[in-house]
């Protein structure tokens, strides 16, 4: 335990965040955990570090008995007034002990709670650094990509993390050292370490874009209302307007499509589809049928709905493989039942 250990701390606590005062107590317990090895499981031991002179030394404890039935552990009145004149039975005195070496096995129990110490450390920040940025979008950059099962690594300032290709757009194509935005679902605590969930597929990622994109959003003139996504190939998002004179449509879209045209680009390509929110259910669920033009939409209390519409707007109105009349029943909660006007039956 010299400068160059005590440097080691210090360029710890620069390089990776981590306190010296916490480590300290780490080391701490490495070295009394290896003096304990080396010494049958003695435990009246103290270590101290002190960073200012940069020493370490190791006290031996002993309680001040009238007769010594334990020498490493007691000391008799006699012998411990030789050591302090106030001394009394029951007090406990403490004399400096200097080992030698701590031999080859204590040592390597040190260095691996000392190593365990650490990695605690890194854990603990990496847990508390992406805590807060739950449901919360981060930049970072491609570090690899796995060529068997699609998975890429990325970096995250001083982290790592994977984003699966399960959680990646189909139309995901990535190159080591490209910038990605990813949406941080959650931060689970693993015996190996923590593992944070992130995601391209996830409805939040969309709506992270649009509150970073649509200053009316930020400042809640705009609000958004439901999300309903097929990651990849299309997006529908209910927003309204908590200002008359603003309208929610034309905010999300932007002059020229400029702020949509961005979130889409983000997205490789994926459709957006932005309608207004009603608190009249039938308005709602008309609204969020379009690009279709329907005639008429009854509502029933147990949140179904029959829609009608012109027999030439019925493609249009349930979609490609029915994706449109599914993302609108995501988006209103309403089970939607979609009819042409000439339709004969119950």
């Amino acid at each position: 335990m010299n400068n160059e250990f005590f440097d080691a701390l210090e360029i710890l606590e620069k390089d990776k965040g981590i306190p010296k005062e916490y480590m300290f107590e780490k080391v701490e317990a490495a070295l009394l955990t290896a003096y304990k090895k080396d010494n049958n499981g003695q435990s009246n031991v103290r270590i101290n570090l002190d960073p200012v002179k940069r020493n370490v030394r190791m006290f031996i404890q002993k309680t001040v008995v009238e007769e010594v039935l334990d020498p490493q552990t007691e000391i008799g009145l006699e012998d411990a007034r030789l050591k302090s004149k106030r001394a009394k039975l029951g007090d406990v005195l403490e004399y400096e002990f200097k080992p030698k070496n701590f031999g080859r096995i204590s040592a390597q129990t040190a260095k691996m709670v000392i190593i365990q110490g650490i990695r605690e450390a890194e854990r603990g920040m990496m847990i508390k650094e992406y805590e807060s940025k739950k449901e919360d979008i981060v930049t970072a950059t491609v570090s690899m990509v796995d060529p068997v099962n699609g998975n890429v690594v990325l970096e995250m300032g001083s982290n790592q993390a994977t984003l699966v290709r399960s959680e990646q757009l189909p139309t995901d194509r990535f190159e080591v050292g490209d910038s990605v935005k990813v949406y941080v679902c959650a931060v689970k605590k693993e015996t190996r370490g923590p593992i944070v969930i992130l995601s391209r597929t996830h409805p939040g990622l969309v709506k992270r874009l649009f509150e970073m994109e649509v200053p009316e959003i930020q400042d809640g003139t705009v609000t958004i209302h439901s999300i309903a996504r097929e990651a990849g190939s299309r997006t529908k998002i209910a927003v309204c307007s908590n200002d008359p004179a603003v309208d929610p449509i034309g905010a999300c879209i932007g002059v020229r499509g400029i702020r949509k045209n961005n979130i889409t680009n983000e997205l490789a390509g994926e459709k957006i589809d932005i309608v207004k929110y009603s608190e009249d259910p039938a308005e709602f669920i008309s609204a969020a049928l379009s690009p279709a033009s329907i005639v008429s939409v009854t509502v029933n209390e147990d949140r179904t709905s029959r829609v009608v519409v012109d027999p030439d707007q019925l493609s249009l109105a349930i979609g490609k493989k029915g994706q449109n009349a599914c993302l609108a029943a995501k988006l209103t909660g309403y089970k939607i039942d979609i009819k042409p006007t000439d339709y004969v039956g119950e």
